[in-house]
């Protein structure tokens, strides 16, 4: 029988995740937001909580929990404060799962334990300069020499790369003509620099660096996977990835309806309650049914990948639906906060500011159109 009901596990789970969010990052969200700095003491706490490394088996101290409870748990964080859910959303989709989806048991258990403990971070460096979109186009090479892989070349907008915690970045390099493979580079690897923090519009307090590899040397068993592997692994990386950014969404576009819903209720203008009139009560209630809809497409993707079936078409839906909802959503939000909802004391503006980069990372809307349409056959 087909049922919406989430576990009693994962009902927990979500109380748990909440109430972290609520409680801890809430209170520092708006000064980590001004200062762009980088939240280690939360990320600490989370590492305490589990929240590091949820969907990586026990075996090498992650949570062995699935794909929903992940999903659940960014939706959860992104409903506070986005920038500490992308933190985890990198480090875990993007920064350990090539690892623990194509190393060797020695790489495994060379890096897994520090990263799917929270102890350290872990980035993916897939972007570059001149390859955003066109990921096909990557010129960073890495070349073999005396047992070794020489890496040069530059990767753009890389997430959790340059914190005081971060161990390793996975890159897409060129290792032939027309070959791309994977490498797991070491932080404090010669050769290997990091630009200071990036000023951004949003996400400001997450780690987003530009790195440069110039001769870097890393040892010939840091290749991930089969050599020329490294198209196919980022685009699985990718789909498994889009289901935690379109989480993201989700609960970015739930934070700002919810700061709405509270405001509508108690701002009073012409004798009553603003939610009293219509143009404000219409709004609130698209917001609701989008916001519903949303969460069944992210819970979707999340049970077909559990299950094991193919679910790359329906991540891609709930990414690019999550990030245009989060637009509309936090957009209205500042129109009904009206005046004040432009003032950074209320962090509807820093939802607002946020938002954006949800129909830009980790795909763009219109590259999310494009693997929509070859999965219908066109």
């Amino acid at each position: 029988m087909l049922s919406f009901d989430l576990s009693d596990e994962h009902r927990l789970f979500r109380t748990t995740v909440r109430e972290f969010a609520e409680g801890e990052i809430g209170p520092q969200a708006e000064a980590l937001d001004r200062e762009g700095r980088f939240p280690l003491d939360l990320v600490a706490r989370a590492a305490e909580l589990g929240l590091m490394g949820i969907p990586i088996p026990a075996e090498w101290e992650g949570a062995g929990a699935d794909t929903l409870a992940y999903a659940i748990a960014i939706e959860e964080l992104a409903r506070v404060d986005q920038s500490f859910a992308i933190t985890v959303a990198a480090h875990t989709s993007l920064g350990t799962q090539p690892i623990n989806l194509f190393g060797t048991d020695e790489q495994k258990a060379r890096w897994l334990p520090q990263l799917a403990s929270g102890r350290r971070l872990a980035a993916f460096g897939l972007t570059e300069p001149g390859a955003g979109s066109d990921a096909g186009a990557t010129r960073t090479r890495a070349r073999p020499e005396g047992g070794e892989w020489v890496v040069d070349g530059a990767k753009m907008f890389i997430t959790n790369a340059g914190t005081e915690i971060s161990a390793l970045v996975t890159i897409t390099a060129r290792t032939g003509e027309d070959e791309i493979s994977n490498v797991v580079v070491e932080n404090g690897t010669p050769g290997y620099t990091q630009s200071p923090q990036l000023k951004k519009m949003g996400w400001r307090s997450s780690d987003t660096r530009e790195l440069v590899f110039s001769g870097c040397r890393v040892p010939e068993g840091n290749l991930l996977g089969p050599r020329g592997n490294g198209f196919r692994q980022f685009l699985e990386i990718l789909d498994g990835g889009r289901i935690s950014v379109a989480a993201l969404g989700l609960g970015a576009a739930q934070g700002a309806y919810e700061m709405s819903l509270a405001y509508a209720r108690e701002r009073e203008q012409f004798g009553r309650k603003i939610g009293k009139f219509q143009a404000v009560a219409f709004k609130l209630a698209d917001m609701a049914t989008e916001i519903e809809a949303a969460r069944h497409l992210v819970y979707k993707a999340a049970w077909l990948k559990d299950a094991g079936r193919d679910f790359a078409q329906v991540a891609a839906m709930a990414k690019l639906y999550t990030g245009e909802l989060s637009r509309r959503v936090c957009n209205e939000a500042v129109q009904i906060h009206g005046g004040y909802g432009f003032m950074d004391e209320y962090p509807v503006s820093r939802f607002y500011r946020d938002q954006k980069v949800l129909e830009i990372g980790e795909g763009t809307n219109e590259v999310q159109r494009l693997v929509i349409a070859r999965g219908l056959g066109l």
